[in-house]
C-alpha cells in the first residue's frame, strides 16, 4: 500500500488552491507525503487512476461531478485506496451516502491540523476515519432507518403474513379440510394447543369463524 518507507501517498481534491495548500501542510511529516492535486473530480479521475494513491481526500462540493460521484466513480476501480470525504458538510445523509458508495472516512473541514493527520494514519489499520459524534448520529440514523423499513414491510404484508409459522400451519391444515384431531396429530401438538392457535388465527385475520379463515388463506396463496 504505501512506499517511500512506509509514507502514506496522500491525493487531495478540492476546487480551493488554499484549501489545498493547508491541508498538504496539516499532513505533511514522516508518515505522509502529498503526491497529486486536483480541482476537479474529472481532472482527478485520470490522475487518481494512474498513480494509486494509499488516501485520496475529496470534497464534496466540487464543480461539475460531485465529490460523491467522484467516489462512486472510482471506489470499485482503486479498491487498495482509502478514499476518505473532507468537505465542510456534516450531513448524516452526505456522510451515508458516501460510506455507501465506498468512502472509508468522513472528516468536516472544522477538523484541527493534528486530529486530520491523526485520522488519516488511521488508515493504516483500517480504523473508521470519522468524528465519534458524526459516527455516533449515523450509527443512530441506520438504526432507525432500518426499524423504519422492517415495520413498512408489516404493514405492507397481508394479515396471513404476519401470523407466525406455527400458525401458518394450522391454518393451512385447516384450509385443507382437517380437524383439530388431524391437526394436532399432523403437528405432534395437543388438541387444546390447536384450539389456541384457530383462536388467534380468527382474531389477527378478523374473520368470525374456520370457513373464512380457511378462505382468506386460499386467497393469500
Amino acid at each position: 500500500m504505501t512506499d517511500r518507507g512506509g509514507q502514506l501517498r496522500v491525493m487531495i481534491v478540492d476546487d480551493h488552491p488554499l484549501v489545498r495548500a493547508a491541508v498538504a501542510r496539516a499532513i505533511a511529516g514522516d508518515g505522509m507525503i502529498v503526491v497529486a492535486e486536483a480541482a476537479t473530480a474529472e481532472e482527478a479521475i485520470d490522475i487518481a487512476l494512474t498513480i494509486a494513491p494509499d488516501i485520496l481526500l475529496v470534497d464534496i462540493a466540487l464543480p461539475g461531478m460531485s465529490g460523491l460521484e467522484l467516489v462512486r466513480e472510482l471506489a470499485p476501480r482503486l479498491p487498495a485506496t482509502s478514499i476518505v470525504m473532507l468537505t465542510t458538510s456534516s450531513s448524516e445523509r452526505d456522510a451515508a451516502d458516501a460510506m455507501r458508495n465506498g468512502a472509508r472516512g468522513y472528516l468536516t473541514k472544522d477538523v484541527s491540523p493534528e486530529a486530520l493527520a491523526r485520522s488519516l494514519e488511521g488508515t493504516r489499520t483500517g480504523e473508521l476515519v470519522m468524528s465519534r459524534k458524526l459516527a455516533a448520529r449515523l450509527m443512530a440514523r441506520m438504526s432507525w432507518r432500518g426499524q423504519s423499513e422492517r415495520v413498512e414491510r408489516v404493514e405492507r404484508a397481508s394479515p396471513v403474513e404476519q401470523l407466525t409459522t406455527r400458525e401458518r400451519d394450522v391454518l393451512r391444515l385447516l384450509a385443507d379440510g382437517l380437524g383439530d384431531r388431524d391437526i394436532a396429530a399432523a403437528l405432534t401438538i395437543s388438541r387444546r394447543t390447536v384450539e389456541t392457535h384457530v383462536s388467534s388465527i380468527l382474531h389477527k385475520l378478523g374473520v368470525t369463524n374456520r370457513a373464512e379463515a380457511a378462505r382468506r388463506y386460499r386467497d393469500a396463496t
